[in-house]
């Protein structure tokens, strides 16, 4: 585990797996964290030799949790932009899941020079609708979500999805607050337009068992490529990760950075 600090003086925290090629760096959604989730995509053959980094965002998994920042989308982002950028990484591939795909996309927009190929896994383009877990979190007010609400929804959490339970048990409430009511305000441009206009391939991978849905050809006619994971849903590097890793370096590939 390696860390980089902030100019805030906050403390990033992330695994950098030694490998060769443009390093491929992966934000996780709501309630995850790289530094759970991804290892097991990495180690799968199809990545073999691939540098990795894996990053928990501030407020969660290993990182930083101070309850003085704002933890928006867009924070997250600028926090990533200078922490890209003190590490030196001019070329790179961008990975976010769920919400992790705002951050990412916002990230991309921020640092279009410098992103090879952005790759989405059931990623944020819209504001949280109805029966998002964000929008849940998010709809309540602050002191709620913090006196109860967080409880509740470790608790469920634990019973019903286990592995999910176990990372959002590292989380800061606040931060999950906080992030939940940035995706339900969505991004100004939204994060769909920002998506559409980014000049570098993009990809955006689905669960087999979210679908249907009718972003699957809404995405191809905007010139995304779109992926479907077999044998699994939403939390796709959890359910299935050696499909999640085929398809990442069939991705790569079709950008001429493959191993």
């Amino acid at each position: 585990m390696k860390q980089y600090k902030l100019k805030n003086g906050f403390c990033v925290r992330y695994q950098d797996l030694p490998g060769e090629r443009t390093p491929l760096v992966f934000l996780h959604g709501l309630g995850c964290a790289s530094s759970f989730e991804y290892p097991a995509v990495m180690a799968e053959p199809a990545l073999n030799g691939r540098r990795a980094i894996l990053i928990d965002l501030l407020g969660a998994g290993y990182s930083d949790k101070p309850q003085d920042f704002g933890y928006s989308v867009e924070e997250q982002a600028a926090n990533l932009v200078e922490m890209l950028s003190g590490l030196h990484l001019t070329e790179l591939v961008l990975f976010g899941h769920s919400l992790g795909g705002a951050v990412a996309i916002t990230l991309a927009t921020l640092m279009q020079d410098n992103i090879r190929c952005l790759i989405l896994t059931e990623s944020n383009l819209d504001p949280s609708p109805v029966g998002a877990t964000s929008r849940k979190i998010g709809s309540q007010s602050e002191n709620a979500f913090l006196s109860h609400g967080y409880a509740d929804l470790l608790s469920r959490a634990q019973k019903r999805n286990p592995l999910w339970g176990a990372t959002l048990a590292s989380w800061l409430p606040e931060a999950a607050w906080r992030i939940s009511r940035s995706a339900v305000r969505g991004g100004t441009p939204s994060w769909r337009d920002q998506l559409y206009a980014l000049p570098m391939p993009r990809a955006f991978i689905f669960g087999a068992l979210s679908l249907p849905d009718e972003d699957e050809e809404v995405l191809r006619q905007h010139g995304i490529r779109v992926d479907v994971i077999p044998d699994a849903g939403h939390s796709m590097a959890l359910e299935n990760p050696k499909s999640l890793a085929e398809t990442i370096a069939s991705i790569l590939n079709d950008c001429r950075l493959g191993n």
